[in-house]
């Protein structure tokens, strides 16, 4: 009797069982196929990048599979040929050489034309070199300069930092003094003789000139910016004594290093600040602005030099006058101030408050302020719309509203102060999509609105020197893009470049598929993409995996524009799923209040958009909603925890990578600027670590210890939690890794593939498949 039913268990069990799938090595080889640096190499041109020369000529760099092509345009000839003979240089470097070179695939490293036009400059087998046009002579570069400085790097090859010196110094403009910070205090080089002035005494360790510090990033870079004379330097003192420290350990063996820096939390009493001084560089002098030290705040980014230079301040040409911003704590507050570079007297010129957080502009911080004629160019979204306004200096009072409308200004690119005319770069003009951007212009006065970059898609476009011509580059999430020559108001001249996939896609990539569904309210409007295997089974439905990057300062699809290759969500579809990136509310370059939907409560993260999107979608692409997965990284992190915690029975496997789980244990600028104060906030209700116990599906979190942008006890509160409520859940720790994870990289990508193969498909993957890590540059055969 024993035996017989032992017999039967074993049959029922066979027959109940279904054969579990599983993943080879070769399924996740063809995954990787579509990472970027397999997907890029089979790609032809489209990647026009033009180097000017004085006379609105350019070059750029044809790359395609068969030839490397350098070619010169001229826009006034409307011509385009070769920019010299490659069959000649070839041979001529050859000949220098003793080497023997296709002209078809030269090996430049970085390449120009010299100053008067006469000679190709370029650096080949690690050495500069010349080719004289006339002569077809190559010989060895000894002191001819290209033009604009050095020649340009040829596929990433190095080129010089623009307005830097060495790693840790700011050139001056006319390029003859370099300063830099030494023990907290600022000094300026002679490049020419390589002495050294210190310019400040009196900086000490926390209370140093020009220290480059905002708890999330820092470096050694002074924060400055010159006078356009090159005279003067305008920064500050930064008071950060009193700051607490954030503290870092490493892991090694023996005893481990401490790191500990500034690092403000919201809420702290003392945050740093900056004392605004200008410094005298012929004959050093410290100038301190009459006013009172502005917290370590700027009007665009929850760092003061996001911009490459010191934020908000702007010199007059002659170096007179100083305008700059202070921004209050919490963003709500902007004071528009002028300082006499002389006295340090400051003038009060206007104010701006809102509501919930003031942001000067989209891509770039877009203010100006015109000397010669005393007015300003100022950015508001006062009226929902981000826009720009001439405002009256003197005064303080608006002259005049001049761009307005259901859409966004981005960027001011120009102004000519003597045709009073402003270029700039827009969002929501597009029908299609919101997000595509444009380059426009407009009169100070509002009037003559002309859009100079039509076609469909996003574009991108720069000026010639003379201004005179536009090249503009136009693309879509699944259109490659275009290159066009157009003359300055916006008419075709001629296509310059057009990007070729045909290789691409004789290999079966296909691009992502571009949607548009409604938020969680059934009414706004919200996009993103989606990525589907390359190869679909009729009738069969596939899990979905949502990655997610809540913002607010951005979003989860980031660019708009055509890449071949998005991260891993391409490879990831491959391996059975559908993978959607949704553009949740609360993101930017639309108006103010989708901008602030969540505003105060960033712990909502777009997820109830992601759910009802993911429901959507679902009724256009074979999605099986009872499959949900999601990852992100960073506020993705958070927001994954979030949506495991508080969306429990919808999404049922996530990722959570390095998130910013309680933002009281992120720098302050950050909750402060999309939360407020904490006195005005609930970040109580908002830490995901209140939440752990919710957990019903699968989670794997991880972090970097080293993690000096989002610390690692974010994570550990979380962890700490989930096993205070007895929750299994996944770990993944790098002991010295940073917040990208750094040569880890590529393992994180692969532990996240084989989580959702395991957890979401209900595959078995392949053991410890080896990603190729890009850091470590091509996998050998």
């Amino acid at each position: 009797m024993r035996k017989y039913f032992l017999v039967l268990s074993v049959i029922t069990m066979a027959a109940g069982t279904k054969a579990q799938q599983v993943l080879s090595a070769k399924d996740y080889e063809r995954a990787e196929q579509f990472m970027g640096y397999n997907t890029d190499p089979l790609i032809d041109g489209g990647n026009a990048r033009p180097n000017w020369l004085p006379d609105d000529r350019f070059w750029f760099l044809s790359a395609s599979q068969k030839k490397n092509e350098f070619i010169l345009v001229d826009p006034a000839k409307k011509s385009k040929a070769p920019a010299f003979d490659h069959a000649k240089l070839a041979e001529a470097l050859g000949a220098a050489t003793g080497n023997k070179y296709d002209a078809a695939k030269l090996p430049f490293q970085s390449i120009g034309f010299s100053a008067d036009g006469k000679y190709i400059l370029f650096t080949a087998e690690n050495k500069r070199w010349k080719y004289d046009l006339s002569s077809s002579q190559v010989s060895v570069n000894e002191g001819v300069a290209a033009m604009g400085g050095d020649a340009a790097p040829v596929r990433g090859f190095g080129g010089r930092r623009g307005g830097f010196g060495g790693g840790n110094e700011v050139l001056s403009p006319d390029g003859k003094k370099a300063a830099y910070i030494k023990d907290w205090n600022l000094w300026v080089r002679d490049v020419a003789s390589n002495q050294s002035v210190q310019l400040t005494t009196d900086g000490i360790k926390d209370f140093g000139y020009a220290t480059d510090n905002a708890g999330w990033s820092t470096s050694d870079r002074p924060v400055l910016r010159w006078s356009p004379d090159s005279k003067k330097i305008a920064t500050f003192q930064q008071d950060q004594r009193e700051v607490s420290d954030m503290y870092l350990v490493t892991t090694n063996v023996g005893k481990p290093n401490l790191r500990a820096w500034k690092y403000p939390l919201p809420g702290d009493k003392v945050i740093p600040v900056i004392h605004r001084v200008i410094i005298e560089v012929e004959h050093p002098k410290v100038i301190r602005l009459q006013v009172p030290a502005d917290p370590h705040r700027a009007s665009l980014s929850d760092d003061i030099s996001s911009s490459g230079t010191f934020d908000d301040v702007d010199w007059t040409a002659d170096g007179s006058q100083l305008a700059f911003l202070s921004t209050s704590r919490d963003h709500k507050q902007e004071k528009f101030r002028i300082a006499d570079a002389a006295t340090g007297a400051v003038r009060e010129v206007f104010e701006e408050v809102v509501r919930t957080q003031y942001e000067s502009g989209r891509d770039a911080i877009n203010w100006r302020y015109l000397a010669a004629t005393n007015e300003i160019i100022w950015y508001s979204e006062r009226d929902d719309w981000g826009h720009l306004y001439l405002y009256d200096a003197a005064t303080g009072k608006v002259k005049n509203q001049v761009t307005k409308g259901n859409w966004v200004v981005s960027r001011i690119v120009k102004i000519d102060e003597k045709s009073r005319t402003i270029w700039f770069t827009t969002t929501g003009r597009d029908a299609e999509n919101p997000y595509f951007s444009r380059l426009c212009k407009i009169g100070f006065d509002g009037k003559n609105l002309t859009e100079l970059t039509p076609g469909e898609g996003t574009h991108s476009a720069s000026f010639s020197p003379s201004g005179n011509y536009i090249i503009d580059t136009y693309s879509k999430p699944d259109v490659p893009p275009v290159t066009v020559l157009r003359d300055a108001n916006g008419k075709l001249i001629t296509e310059i470049d057009r990007m070729d996939v045909s290789r691409l896609v004789a290999t079966g990539w296909k691009a992502p598929i571009p949607v548009s569904v409604k938020a969680h309210d059934g009414k706004t409007d919200v996009y993103g993409l989606v990525f589907t295997p390359t190869k679909m089974e009729a009738g069969k439905k596939y899990p979905v995996i949502d990655y997610i990057y809540p913002g607010p300062q951005g979003g989860s699809v980031s660019s708009w524009a055509f890449s071949a290759s998005r991260s891993d969500n391409q490879s990831l579809a491959e391996l059975g799923f559908i993978v959607v990136m949704i553009e949740g509310t609360s993101n930017p370059h639309r108006s103010k209040s989708y901008h602030d939907m969540n505003y105060g409560n960033m712990a909502e993260n777009t997820l109830p958009d992601q759910v009802a999107a993911i429901r959507q979608l679902s009724q256009k692409f074979p999605i099986d909603t009872n499959r949900v997965g999601i990852w992100g990284h960073s506020g993705g992190g958070f927001a994954t925890a979030a949506a495991m915690f508080r969306y429990p029975d919808f999404f049922k496997v996530g990722i959570s990578e390095s998130g910013n789980h309680d933002n009281r244990n992120y720098e302050d600028d950050w909750g402060e600027r999309y939360n407020g104060l904490v006195e005005n906030s609930n970040y109580e209700a908002q830490a995901n670590q209140n939440y752990a116990k919710n957990l019903k599906g699968k989670l794997m979190l991880a972090t970097g210890m080293m993690d000096n942008n989002v610390p690692p006890y974010n994570t550990l509160l979380v962890v700490e939690a989930l096993e205070k409520a007895n929750k299994s859940f996944d770990l993944v720790v790098f002991p010295n890794a940073a917040h990208g994870y750094g040569q880890y990289s590529s393992y994180m990508m692969r532990r996240r593939w084989d989580y959702f193969v395991k957890n979401l498909l209900g595959a078995e993957p392949p053991v410890d498949y080896q990603l190729r890590n890009p850091m470590q540059g091509p996998r050998g055969n």
